[in-house]
């Protein structure tokens, strides 16, 4: 396949190939809440968050979204994914990934200084995951996470978040209510 070119306009074939590739990548992933729903699932949650809390319709940071987690957590490379999906698309995807050869500390360090300095889409596709994990530690969290370990997650996914601010009002609204209900959901258990 010839490098993509990334259209203007929004291009549905584009990103249902994105979904495909990213189905394929994560197809033996769990996650890892108490139903260990198909990893998938978390990609595209995330790129419906940004396309219908906000009607974002631009390609390169919707695909961002899809394959956000490809690089850091499957075998693929940041070569093939500039062959499929362009540039664009993979520098979104870089500002996004954790360096999985850091400790966790560290990563989670890094995420906190890094957010204010990555682009408005890259801060989207952060806010949105952001809002995707926070409803899963709410709602279904990995058996073994204590009420305390999932506050600690809130209040670490609150300092990320504050780093994105400015990218998106309505999203970052979002993730206001996400997080609020999930903090009230949590003192109720």
């Amino acid at each position: 396949m010839k490098n993509a070119k990334l259209p203007c306009a929004f291009d549905a074939g584009l990103l249902l190939r994105a979904v495909d590739f990213a189905a394929v990548k994560h197809r033996d992933q769990r996650r890892k809440g108490v139903d260990s729903s198909p990893y998938i699932n978390h990609p595209i949650s995330v790129a419906s968050m940004i396309a219908n809390i906000e009607g974002v319709q631009d390609i390169p940071t919707l695909l961002a979204a899809i394959l956000h987690d490809t690089i850091e957590d499957t075998c693929t490379t940041p070569d093939e994914l500039e062959k499929l999906f362009g540039q664009d698309v993979l520098n979104i995807v870089m500002e996004v990934t954790d360096d999985k050869d850091l400790p966790k500390l560290k990563r989670k360090r890094l995420q906190v200084e890094h957010a204010p300095h990555m682009s408005p889409a890259a801060k989207l596709v952060k806010l949105a995951d952001k809002c995707a994990n926070i409803r899963d530690v709410s709602e279904n969290p990995p058996a073994d996470w204590s009420i305390d370990r999932r506050m600690e997650y809130l209040d670490w996914a609150e300092r990320v978040a504050a780093g994105c601010r400015g990218a998106n009002k309505t999203l970052e609204a979002y993730f206001d209510k996400t997080i609020m209900m999930a903090r009230d959901r949590l003192k109720t258990l």
